[in-house]
């Protein structure tokens, strides 16, 4: 009996005998892609005995379109050998995977800390829900997560140096901060240098927060968002007698 058979690797067709089907389990190797495969699933007999019309070889050749291929018997060898290497490729690499997907893992959770450190600040102004954890995850690392110091969105509003009347060699300072940020931000430092009438300095100071803040400002909770804080100084010049003055904010660590 007599038929055809095709490569599901590449569609080439083959003449095979029933010889060749039934010969090691009809493993054979394609001649023309070398890939190995079964010829029993896509085996068709010929309805009509084609065998002196096509002489059939021992390494029998067919066509289909343009590609010529050779059929090749495979030994008993190479089918183990198949076998091993389908076991080996359906198996092997799910186990193999394993390790970097651990790797993959242990680096993103890196990268996370990493990230988490380097911008605690803002994620801790930006979502309070977290600043808890990146307080403790700061306990670990023995750092801190202070308030925002943004100085383009916290400003002066609006400042006046004046005489007080009630002391002769005082002058007063009223100023108005206001925070312009969606968020609480640390209190800055306050710079006020006075100048005499050719506005050169006469004098220059820094007030920190705590020189500065009402008794009912918390200096830990920070200036809130979108809000404005009075600021009242009574300072002694003394001899300075100053027609101007320059101010100022700052962070230190900014």
């Amino acid at each position: 009996m007599h038929g055809t058979t095709v490569c599901p690797h590449c569609d080439t067709r083959f003449k095979i005998t029933k010889a060749q089907l039934e010969a090691h389990h009809g493993m054979v190797r394609c001649g023309h892609c070398m890939q190995a495969f079964d010829t029993r699933p896509n085996f068709a007999p010929d309805q009509l005995d084609l065998e002196l019309e096509l002489p059939i070889l021992d390494k029998p050749v067919a066509s289909r379109d343009s590609k010529v291929a050779v059929l090749q018997p495979m030994t008993l060898a190479e089918q183990v050998a198949i076998v091993q290497d389908v076991d080996d490729s359906e198996f092997q690499p799910k186990r193999r995977s394993w390790p970097w997907v651990i790797a993959a893992l242990l680096l993103l959770l890196m990268l996370l800390a990493q990230a988490a450190y380097f911008f605690r600040v803002d994620l801790a102004a930006r979502l309070p829900g977290l600043k808890p954890a990146l307080i403790g995850y700061c306990r670990i690392l023995k750092c801190s997560v202070p308030l925002p110091q943004h100085t383009d969105l916290i400003g002066i509003e609006s400042s006046e140096l004046e005489a007080d009347p009630a002391n002769e060699n005082q002058i007063i300072l009223n100023a108005l901060l206001r925070n312009r940020a969606p968020y609480a931000q640390a209190f800055p430092n306050l710079e006020l240098t006075l100048n005499d009438n050719q506005d050169k300095p006469l004098a220059r100071r820094m007030f920190i927060p705590a020189d500065y803040l009402p008794q009912a400002e918390n200096e830990a909770a920070g200036l809130l968002p979108n809000h404005e804080l009075g600021i009242k100084l009574h300072l002694n010049t003394t001899d300075l007698k100053p027609s101007g003055y320059r101010l100022v904010l700052l962070y230190l660590n900014s």
